[in-house]
């Protein structure tokens, strides 16, 4: 089987625990309107690789990799879920940990045979939240947020470790009350090991004037560090108050 992969990255320290290979995946159903990279958008334009191949690029870098492992990225992965699988369960035999970046867009709570299996061979899930609210989220993405509250649940439910990440865009994902309600919501998540509260930022612009697209934010300006810092103390808040909230019932 092969897959159609945007490109790799031999040592990555921010894309999940230790140092990380990190496999970019071509395609996506979502149009976020921060989205850095829209070349990942379409299944055009991708090389197509096998398992076998980027695992012997991943044996090439391995000792760089200590307490670190593979992950794949996007785009969105699971469009390619049965290559994507395949690659996770070769993976695993040969000892290395896996970690899946995900948005959750293309789970379906009644018909999830193949991320069962995906999840057999699957370490950790960095779950992306877009937004808490389902129109603003449609807003931003094209869709609306309801397969993916539904995977978390599910990967609560199977007992897979999830890192929320959330990125913080100004007048756009940072209202204070909608914060606090995705904190109350991932308090439910049971296999919860992080939280990651992102800066927007600007650096995806210029891939934007290369394929003769319009930039969907304009001159949005990035967020500083204190705004993403204080963001994620309202969804920790959130987060609190829910427990505290269940303590008492």
């Amino acid at each position: 089987m092969k897959g159609y992969i945007h490109s790799t990255e031999s040592y990555s320290s921010v894309d999940g625990p230790g140092n990380r290979f990190v496999v970019f995946f071509q395609g996506c159903p979502m149009r976020c309107l921060y989205c850095h990279n829209p070349d990942t958008w379409r299944m055009e334009g991708g090389s197509e690789v096998t398992a076998e191949e980027l695992l012997a690029e991943f044996d090439s870098v391995k000792e760089f990799l200590k307490g670190g492992g593979l992950t794949c990225t996007g785009g969105e992965p699971c469009v390619q879920i049965d290559f994507l699988t395949e690659l996770f369960e070769k993976a695993k035999a040969k000892g290395i940990h896996t970690c899946l970046d995900t948005s959750g867009i293309t789970f379906r709570k009644n018909d999830h045979a193949k991320f069962d299996r995906l999840m057999q061979f699957t370490d950790l899930v960095m779950l992306d939240i877009k937004h808490i609210d389902p129109e603003k989220h449609r807003h931003i993405t094209g869709h609306d947020n309801t397969c993916i509250l539904d995977f978390a649940r599910y990967l609560s439910d199977i007992g897979k470790p999830v890192w929320i990440r959330h990125v913080v865009v100004p007048g756009l994902t940072d209202n204070e009350e909608e914060l606090f309600r995705l904190g109350r919501f991932i308090a439910h998540i049971k296999t919860l090991k992080a939280l990651d509260v992102l800066p927007y930022h600007t650096m995806g612009k210029s891939k934007y004037e290369k394929l003769g697209l319009d930039y969907p934010l304009g001159n949005t300006p990035p967020m500083s560090a204190a705004g993403a810092h204080k963001a994620r103390d309202i969804i920790m808040s959130g987060l609190k108050a829910e427990i505290k909230d269940g303590l008492h019932k």
